[in-house]
């Protein structure tokens, strides 16, 4: 006997290659002359668990519209963040209009430990032991997240091969 076709069970789903966190869903409001105009703001974390991650804002007329154009500009806003020992290189503290963030190398097996928005993209960036704190006053996730984006663009991008390749001039005697 074969089987009925149209069910939802019989499509396999293949994964997608970033999972993503609706960190932000807002309804805005435009007053113009004829009226007013509503739309929905969405802020979107994208990552891969692996050390790729990106953040995207954008406006649609509606929810999904929003949250497919957010998803559009964070895969185009990615980054690669080095993970050296399953921690972060060094320490560095960021600041992003009233948000400031410091991020810290933790031990192994300490896990995240991190607040909010700050915790969810170092998620899925895929760092597995951190230590972050807000130093800022502002409880906005955006700029919150934008504060953390730029502080994980900070780290330098640890070459072995350019310091490998990196040869003392050696003086020939005539």
């Amino acid at each position: 006997m074969s089987k009925p076709m149209g069910r939802r069970g019989d499509k396999q789903r293949e994964k997608p290659e970033f999972d993503q966190y609706v960190l932000d869903l807002s309804r805005v409001t435009r007053v113009t002359k004829g009226g007013k105009h509503m739309s929905f703001r969405a802020g979107v974390i994208l990552g891969d668990r692996h050390g790729r991650v990106g953040f995207g804002l954008a406006k649609g007329k509606d929810v999904q519209l929003g949250v497919e154009k957010a998803v559009h500009q964070a895969k185009k806003n990615m980054i690669t963040v080095p993970i050296v020992n399953e921690t972060i290189p060094h320490a560095v503290v960021c600041k992003f209009k009233a948000a400031t963030v410091f991020l810290k190398p933790a031990p192994k097996g300490s896990g995240i430990i991190a607040g909010g928005a700050t915790r969810a993209m170092l998620e899925l960036a895929g760092i597995p032991n951190i230590s972050s704190k807000i130093l800022g006053k502002t409880k906005n996730k955006i700029t919150i997240v934008k504060a953390t984006f730029n502080a994980l663009q900070l780290f330098k991008k640890s070459n072995k091969k350019a310091v490998e390749a990196k040869e003392v001039p050696v003086v020939k005697e005539a």
